[in-house]
């Protein structure tokens, strides 16, 4: 997991200690990943871009891996896990870097750019849309309205991952990254993939057994484990970051209520003022990245290249 010259290393970032894969030397890139991932699922980004001029960099984030996982439920508001990020800048000496990311990833650097964007270069998002504020309706009651308790962002504000433990992580983890459906994604309380985790899976062509266990071993460490009010005062405001948006045909997030028509151009352009593009690939599931890193990594060149 750690050869071909990816280098490790932990950095002091508010308060908390952050591990980081790096490798390379140049323009700093800036890899977030999302859920359930860690640092390596950008492994094929780090090597390709680091042939191509760039330093690639990416954590750990709060709470995920070899990062410091505090106990304290707020030590994860926006405001934490974006100050957590402008630490490790600070840290490695970056006045300003190329970011990219995936599944939660986005959330982190939506937000990211729309406090900070003296911070950011450009920005290239996957999968997940910037989400405008709405002021009269938090987030978890907007999905429940639409989609009910059982949608998994709202299970994941239970305690779920006792449930999720049960049924053992090699096996949460294998469903969830080979198997998710094109369409929202429920996990039904008391039974949470119980009918889905007996189905054989057969592992796809971009992971291999090796790659899973990777994966099983980072969330044995930590296993699966209300910051709304506090962003009030940017319910208005724009992305203003150079951006360049990517989602996937298959993607449960494309194929979701509500999701995809955040996604059009025109209606994204709205709220990030510098979008330059958005790209729906065709045949590709969630984990784009690793699914056909090759094209992800042409998009990304692309674009940063302007820059």
């Amino acid at each position: 997991m750690e050869g071909n010259g990816i280098e490790h290393r932990t950095v002091r970032a508010n308060g908390i200690n952050i591990h980081l894969a790096e490798k390379g030397e140049g323009p700093i890139i800036l890899f977030l990943h999302g859920f359930p991932e860690f640092w390596y699922s950008w492994h094929h980004q780090l090597h390709a871009f680091t042939s191509l001029g760039y330093r690639a960099m990416a954590p750990d984030v709060g709470g995920y891996s070899d990062s410091d996982t505090p106990a304290d439920v707020n030590s994860y508001t926006y405001f934490h896990v974006f100050d957590d990020l402008i630490g490790v800048l600070d840290a490695i000496g970056a006045d300003k870097v190329f970011m990219v990311g995936h599944d939660w990833g986005p959330l982190i650097a939506w937000y990211l750019c729309l406090f900070r964007p003296d911070r950011v270069k450009a920005l290239v998002n996957h999968s997940v849309a910037f989400p405008p504020r709405d002021a009269m309706n938090k987030p978890i009651d907007t999905f429940r309205a639409f989609y009910g308790d059982d949608y998994y962002i709202c299970r994941f504000q239970e305690a779920i991952e006792t449930e999720l433990a049960k049924i053992r992580i090699d096996k949460v983890l294998k469903y969830a990254l080979t198997s998710l459906p094109a369409a929202p994604f429920y996990l039904p309380k008391g039974k949470a993939l119980r009918e889905q985790i007996d189905i054989p899976i057969t592992l796809p062509s971009w992971l291999s057994q090796d790659e899973l266990k990777c994966y099983v071993t980072q969330y044995e460490k930590t296993d699966f484990t209300g910051s709304w009010e506090l962003t009030a005062s940017w319910t208005r405001s724009k992305v203003e970051v150079p951006t360049k948006f990517i989602v996937s045909d298959l993607d449960l997030t494309y194929n979701t209520l509500g999701f995809r028509e955040s996604m059009n151009f025109d209606v994204m352009k709205k709220h990030v003022t510098l979008l330059e593009d958005v790209v729906v690939m065709k045949g590709v599931g969630h984990f784009l990245h690793e699914e056909k890193p090759d094209e992800i990594n042409q998009h990304i060149h692309d674009f940063f290249h302007k820059f």
